[in-house]
């Protein structure tokens, strides 16, 4: 399988000097769905934040075989799409429209081809329709959806999710996850919904003290109760 992201010797630590980051090497081909989970403060938003050079460090990073630098940060974030926990962080335009569409215009694309783009990824999230409403009165089900059609509208080739399915209802939450198995390109899912993880990813890994402990099949991994509980992860598995 072709290797989409490979990430050799990462290391992070914040300017106070707290490590979050200790050595992480991974390697994600073309299709793969992974869920990437751990307890709160493992690292998981910060090594999400590494994909696409919001946070750049001494570690290696390589997106499609080219290492992520400052030259061509712009090229890497049109084919890594990043939707935060929060979409309010994602959506700041009085329109839906134009959150949307902001960057494919940054891209420089023509009016025709913007609105275009715009549609299309509407239409996958199932919003069309909402061009015209202010994202800020929508539900938090709904700006989800539009925050990832404005990742989708610059035609990612790897989506990267931050606790997608944090405080939505059970209803939303399963509405999330069918529009996931719909979506197109490979997926990095950061989580503490296991019933999730079980549901749509066939590789989970486990980060604990900004350290991968695990790495391996779904199945496998939350079947291991002394694996979950050693990382603090005991309290919220899956039970069948």
């Amino acid at each position: 399988m072709e290797e989409v992201i490979k990430i050799q010797n990462l290391s992070f630590s914040y300017p106070d000097g707290r490590q979050v980051l200790d050595n992480i090497n991974l390697t994600i081909s073309r299709g793969d769905i992974v869920a990437i989970i751990g307890p709160n403060g493992a690292g998981k938003s910060t090594l999400l934040q590494h994909l696409n050079g919001i946070i750049h460090s001494n570690g290696a990073i390589q997106i499609l075989g080219e290492t992520i630098s400052k030259s061509n940060i712009r090229q890497i974030r049109s084919k890594v799409g990043i939707v935060f926990q929060n979409p309010d962080d994602q959506l700041f335009s009085p329109t839906v429209f134009d959150d949307v569409a902001f960057g494919p215009i940054n891209i420089g694309y023509d009016k025709e081809k913007v609105h275009n783009m715009v549609v299309e990824a509407l239409e996958q999230v199932g919003m069309s329709g909402f061009e015209q409403r202010s994202p800020h009165h929508l539900s938090l089900g709904e700006k989800k959806r539009i925050a990832i059609a404005t990742v989708l509208s610059m035609s990612p080739e790897v989506l990267v999710f931050d606790e997608p399915t944090s405080n939505l209802d059970p209803r939303a939450k399963w509405s999330i996850m069918q529009l996931f198995r719909q979506l197109p390109a490979t997926k990095i899912i950061a989580t503490h919904d296991l019933e999730m993880v079980r549901v749509l990813c066939p590789r989970t890994i486990i980060i604990h003290q900004g350290k991968v402990v695990a790495d391996g099949k779904t199945d496998k991994i939350l079947a291991d109760e002394e694996l979950l509980q050693n990382n603090g992860l005991a309290g919220e598995k899956f039970v069948n």
